[in-house]
């Protein structure tokens, strides 16, 4: 029996092994997304956020056009205007997020839009008439309680522009999701096409604000004064945030669960409040620690509710 067990041991510990080399790539992506807020913050001020999203999203829409053309080719009618109507909301989402981050800490913005996973069960609840589980329901007051302490880190005062856009972020980031599971259209599509019309749809919206008077920097006078240190910002944004990001979640979902994934990606905002602390200097004060670590924990709880549940 001894030596059985002894023969078996390395393969049972592969397994494990293998899943971390499943893990790490996706845990990445979270921690890229957590410091994108602070990416975002360091080369955009108010008057460049349209052109940094244009730019941002123009070096990513070609690679993607490119790697998936003949599946892009194959998307019917309906997929292409659902996959456009998706777009437009998601220009909406970044021009929220972005505009906020400019306005609030980088802390403060990845906290905040981590409401997403409270929001989007509560909405999804409403729409279907079913009661969420009482757990879940006290996850989402102790994080709203947590957003409510993390926006009042110097004392009570009224939360910040920046803090009041990155929650309307939040609840489109929640329309975006729940049209996603609504738009018959999208279901059946492949994921890299939905992903590129959705891209193509909001560099499109982005492009016709730049060409409004008074909307800020065009992007080619943006590109022009970009210096070493903006375009490294914008690249990572582009490449690391956008495309590696993108292809990670394919690749880890085919080779894990989803609900993995889900997981490992749900510490984002752990990466954005360690980036904003660590990085710029950010000091949220005991009120703000005591909110962000409300925060943090009621997400979690909530995300395991509704797995919980729907298990």
């Amino acid at each position: 029996m001894a030596a059985s067990s002894s023969f078996v041991a390395p393969a049972a510990l592969g397994a494990p092994r293998r899943a971390w080399l499943t893990d790490l790539p996706v845990l990445l992506v979270a921690v890229v997304w957590g410091t994108s807020y602070l990416a975002a913050k360091g080369i955009t001020t108010a008057h460049t956020v349209i052109a940094v999203l244009v730019l941002r999203f123009a070096v990513v829409v070609p690679v993607l056009v490119a790697a998936g053309w003949h599946r892009l080719r194959a998307l019917s009618a309906a997929q292409w205007r659902g996959a456009a109507t998706l777009g437009l909301i998601l220009g909406g989402i970044f021009l929220l997020e972005t505009y906020g981050v400019v306005r609030t800490s980088a802390t403060n913005a990845g906290l905040i839009i981590s409401l997403t996973m409270i929001l989007t069960p509560l909405a999804e609840a409403a729409v279907t008439r079913r009661r969420p589980p009482r757990a879940f329901l006290a996850a989402a007051a102790l994080s709203v309680t947590g957003v409510v302490l993390l926006t009042q880190g110097a004392g009570f005062t009224a939360p910040s522009p920046g803090d009041l856009l990155m929650l309307l972020a939040a609840v489109a980031r929640t329309v975006h999701v729940l049209a996603m599971a609504r738009i018959k259209a999208v279901r059946s599509a492949d994921s890299l096409s939905l992903t590129t019309v959705q891209l193509g749809a909001a560099v499109a919206v982005f492009a016709v604000i730049a060409c409004v008077p008074g909307t800020g920097a065009p992007p080619w006078a943006v590109a022009l004064d970009f210096g070493p240190g903006e375009w490294a910002g914008l690249l990572f944004l582009s490449v690391f945030c956008t495309l590696f990001a993108f292809f990670v979640q394919m690749w880890a979902v085919r080779r894990t669960s989803p609900s993995r994934v889900s997981l490992l990606l749900g510490t984002e905002p752990l990466w954005a409040a360690a980036a904003g602390i660590a990085l710029a200097g950010d000091r949220p004060g005991p009120l703000g620690l005591a909110g962000a670590i409300l925060v943090l924990a009621g997400t979690s709880w909530g995300r395991r509710a509704v797995d919980k549940d729907a298990g």
